[in-house]
């Protein structure tokens, strides 16, 4: 069977083909804080199932990673309360872009530069299938939500908020 061409290789991709996760890949085109709900939008996905990867830090400035629904926004009080920290707050983007080696906008869960912990929306995992980022702005991946907690330690959570 021959394989087909991929359309980008991130370290992302790298480490899911490593480690055998078939994934589909959905090129878009980036706008500039079009978010989840524009790649939903353009792609013909339920932002329901495109999951935005978004760099917190708590109040020592330790990061993490929250995988949340692309159209609900994180309850940072309900999610430091959950996970045993003061407060959580979003990094600066030049922040988040050194602690995960991603561009924002671009950033994937998987082979982040530094190891961080990940904590999943709860309501992700009974989802069949999610889109998330691959590791480049423009490029989201097609995964089964389970992976990022094989592959991640992805910690449950329930910290959604409508947007």
């Amino acid at each position: 069977m021959a394989r087909k061409s991929h359309v980008s290789e991130t370290p992302a991709t790298a480490l899911l083909r490593a480690s055998g996760v078939a994934f589909t890949e959905h090129p878009y085109e980036y706008l500039e804080h079009g978010g989840a709900q524009h790649s939903a939008k353009v792609l013909g996905f339920d932002p329901f199932a495109v999951v935005k990867t978004l760099v917190m830090e708590d109040e020592k400035g330790q990061p993490l990673i929250v995988l949340m629904h692309g159209n609900r926004k994180v309850s940072t009080r309900n999610l430091a309360r959950q996970i045993g920290v003061k407060s959580v707050e979003p990094c600066q983007p030049e922040v988040a872009n050194r602690h995960s080696g991603y561009l924002v906008g671009g950033t994937s869960p998987f082979a982040t530069r530094k190891t961080m912990p990940v904590y999943i929306e709860e309501t992700i995992l009974s989802l069949a299938r999610i889109l998330i980022n691959g590791g480049r702005r423009g490029y989201l991946v097609g995964i089964d939500p389970q992976v990022c907690v094989r592959l991640l330690g992805a910690k449950p959570v329930n910290c959604a908020l409508s947007e």
